[in-house]
């Protein structure tokens, strides 16, 4: 993919000061933070490192990257580093993608109370999952899926879900045998929306009467019993968009898919379009008209609040496993998937994804240069520069 010819950091650069002395007191030291090392990203206030080619002797010369997780130029590598790892743990089975959301009407509260909340939705999604699953009237069998947060719909508005890859099937609750799901329908829909509705309702009601929610500005009025029950009831009384997509498989398929959601980050520098007269238009697909493509123009105040809805608070993950697939027992449980589907472990990636590659030949690509902010400031030329290849994301 070629590079864009607009970056979010042209537009963080140009008017990220101004934006934040007007707005700052909406938004956390955090949000600074992100915008800061968006600026800073692949530039020499970072300092840089030289590659060779382990074959042919190629250099290269690299600025370092912020590795801030919001960065829209962060996520290619360490994208390329999960999948990898992840290629190993696949099953040779159908895998369904799974979707939950959550109600326009709790998108304040959730934006007051970000790490109790998503958190919520993890775990309540989740349980639904394992819960029906389990139910010897559906599938009977244990699973394990992963699940990944994303807080933003096309247009870059709050819009928090979270994104399941669940392999079609489970273990039998002995764990003697391997139980294939139907390779159509995993689990129904509509019972996974009404378990999932209740279980966060009730456990939102539990955090209220805990008094671990947070009611600022707008919401203050909801800090009363009679009104957040009032809230609680309309949320019941709604059906909660659960959705499941067509099935895929095959390994290839399923790590292609999984690179779509995965270390994504609410808007891509190839989404720009341009950004003008204070103004920035970007391109977005409308899926409540048949998801077709528009382009978007807001001003570049209203496009870095937007943006910085999705910023995350610090130490959240995003990237979860569940079932077999939790981190306790991934590695036996999925051995043992294996043996009941009569496969063997896939190869393991991980080592070789973490290296670049020469873009002359493909060898691998070894530092054999680190170059510190103070060193390229104070340098007598400017070579670095010049040599230095924006596309490479770097260290």
């Amino acid at each position: 993919m070629s590079r864009p010819t607009l970056e979010v950091a042209d537009i963080v650069r140009a008017v990220g000061t101004r934006f934040w002395e007007k707005h700052k007191s909406r938004f956390a030291w955090v949000h600074r933070k992100v915008l800061d090392a968006i600026v800073q990203c692949r530039s020499a206030a970072l300092g840089g490192h030289r590659d060779k080619c382990i074959r042919c002797g190629h250099l290269t010369a690299s600025y370092n990257s912020c590795r801030n997780r919001h960065c829209p130029k962060c996520q290619g590598n360490v994208r390329a580093r999960w999948l990898a790892a992840r290629s190993a743990e696949l099953l040779p089975v159908p895998y369904f993608h799974i979707v939950f959301t959550l109600p326009h009407e709790l998108s304040a509260l959730i934006l007051q109370n970000k790490r109790l909340l998503y958190d919520l939705l993890f775990r309540t999604s989740a349980a639904s999952l394992l819960e029906l699953a389990r139910d010897p009237k559906h599938l009977g069998a244990d699973i394990g899926f992963l699940g990944v947060l994303h807080t933003w719909g096309q247009n870059l508005q709050h819009h928090p879900h979270i994104h399941y890859i669940v392999p079609a099937g489970g273990l039998a609750l002995d764990g003697a045998r391997w139980i294939d799901s139907s390779p159509r329908f995993f689990l129904p829909v509509i019972a996974l929306s009404e378990v999932y509705r209740d279980k966060f309702c009730e456990q939102l009601r539990e955090l209220f009467e805990q008094d671990r929610l947070q009611f600022h500005n707008s919401l203050q009025q909801l800090a009363s019993p009679g009104a957040f029950s009032d809230l609680l009831r309309e949320l019941g009384q709604k059906d909660w968009v659960v959705y499941a997509k067509p099935p895929f498989g095959g390994v290839e398929h399923v790590l292609n898919y999984l690179a779509r959601y995965t270390h994504r980050v609410a808007i891509s520098n190839h989404r720009l379009v341009a950004f003008q007269n204070d103004r920035v238009s970007f391109r977005w697909r409308d899926y409540a008209h048949g998801g077709k493509k528009k382009i978007m123009t807001v001003s570049a105040d209203e496009f870095l609040r937007r943006f910085l809805l999705h910023v995350l608070p610090k130490g959240l993950v995003r990237i979860r496993h569940f079932g077999l697939f939790a981190n306790r027992r991934r590695s036996a449980a999925l051995q043992h998937c294996r043996e009941l589907l009569g496969t063997v472990a896939g190869a393991d990636r991980t080592e070789t994804a973490n290296l670049p590659r020469c873009p002359a030949c493909s060898a691998t690509m070894l530092v054999i240069e680190r170059i510190t902010s103070a060193q390229l400031y104070f340098r007598p030329d400017r070579s670095f520069a010049t040599q230095q290849r924006c596309s490479v994301d770097s260290s």
